[in-house]
């Protein structure tokens, strides 16, 4: 009867330590989140290399465990995922990922028509935007700023400014983010078909005149100086891009340039996803923060397609009718790269199938990830 006993208490014990025996009705429900994540990057492709990361995350994330100095969880000092997550929250994931998106990015279609450069900026106003409502419902200014961010559609973007303005507000801003970076495809049209017209979806632009090697290559390095001259908080961001363009551009240095946009920017992918994902411990991160900062994610999306889109119909006002732009092209000022580019070209074609929008939609878009990132270093100058 004492071994009985003795085996009956272990089990009692051991059974207080499973998952089964901790759970809630938040952890199911992240579950369910981040199942979601992973059923849309594989059945629809919605950026695959992000969301099954992310989701798997999650999952890890929300695997509830009894609290007793195991250093399991993300938010235990020590613990594995804790360490992994420092480079989240120190802020160096995201300059290493746009030192990969630098090595990876061709600025031909920008350096060919710089007017596109203003559609870019123009999309910024999501950002802005987003910062203004944030503050209108309670939040305060630097946790306001790192909302805003949202508005970019540029996930490490987004992860960099709140690791410094609003740290406690980062899983909720990254997941943000990122879910839509991931929807581009079912955001951005119906706003691009409801603000434009027949005859503007039909726009045939000039071809994009070709840019010399030279020209590539002193781009990356008056793009650094002009812009962190002027906005020098953005320097860890814009440096590592530009940088990296440089590796690509110089045609001396590919080695470096194929192991930024290839391992290490894969490396660093896989990493920073997980342990974002993670970080959405339900305890964590179900809050009434978190279902606002979804919305206000939302409305700063919408803003940035929107400002993209109108600022086209308003530049063609005063452009040469041989020389106008195709509004479609407008939605790809946010700096989801390429997938913003991609559905300016997908809705152009189903208006007429021979006209080819990408090359065009990827000098805004872009000009979109260094937008996002000034406004980041703006933002991060007067709230840090």
């Amino acid at each position: 009867m004492d071994f009985i006993s003795f085996l009956g208490d272990n089990l009692a014990t051991f059974w207080t330590y499973t998952a089964f025996a901790n759970i809630t009705l938040g952890h199911v429900l992240m579950i369910l989140v981040g199942l979601t994540f992973i059923y849309l990057a594989i059945a629809k492709e919605f950026e695959p290399m992000l969301l099954i990361p992310i989701g798997f995350g999650i999952l890890i994330g929300n695997i509830p465990f009894k609290d007793a100095g195991l250093q399991l969880g993300i938010y235990e000092e020590g613990s594995v995922l804790n360490i992994l997550y420092q480079g989240v929250t120190s802020g160096w994931y995201p300059p290493l990922i746009f030192l990969g998106i630098g090595a990876m990015t061709d600025f031909s279609a920008l350096i060919s028509n710089p007017k596109l450069m203003m559609i870019g900026a123009a999309a910024q106003f999501g950002i802005f935007g987003a910062y203004v409502l944030a503050l209108a419902i309670g939040f305060e200014p630097n946790q306001a700023g790192a909302i805003g961010i949202i508005g970019g559609a540029d996930g490490p973007t987004a992860i960099f400014l709140s690791s410094k303005l609003a740290p406690n507000l980062m899983g909720a801003i990254a997941i943000s983010a990122y879910s839509y970076m991931a929807l581009v495809p079912v955001i951005q049209p119906p706003i691009m078909r409801l603000l434009t017209s027949k005859k503007e979806r039909v726009i045939r632009m000039k071809p994009p005149r070709v840019v010399s090697q030279t020209e590539k290559i002193l781009f990356p390095i008056f793009g650094l100086l002009l812009t962190c001259f002027l906005v020098p908080s953005g320097l860890p961001l814009l440096g590592m891009l530009f940088f990296g363009n440089l590796l690509k551009e110089s045609g001396v240095t590919r080695r470096l340039a194929e192991t930024a946009r290839g391992p290490l920017i894969d490396t660093i992918t896989i990493l920073l996803g997980v342990t974002v994902g993670a970080s959405t411990q339900a305890t964590q991160f179900l809050t009434w923060d978190s279902i606002k900062i979804f919305g206000l994610g939302a409305l700063s999306f919408i803003i940035a397609t929107t400002a993209g889109i109108l600022f086209v119909k308003l530049f063609n006002l005063f452009l040469k009718k041989d020389n106008r732009i195709n509004p479609l092209i407008g939605n790809s000022g946010v700096s989801a790269v390429p997938d913003s580019a991609r559905i300016s070209q997908v809705v152009g074609l189903e208006y007429d199938p021979t006209n080819y929008l990408l090359m065009h939609a990827m000098g805004p878009n872009v000009a979109g990830v260094i937008g996002s990132a000034v406004a980041a270093g703006i933002l991060l100058g007067f709230l840090g």
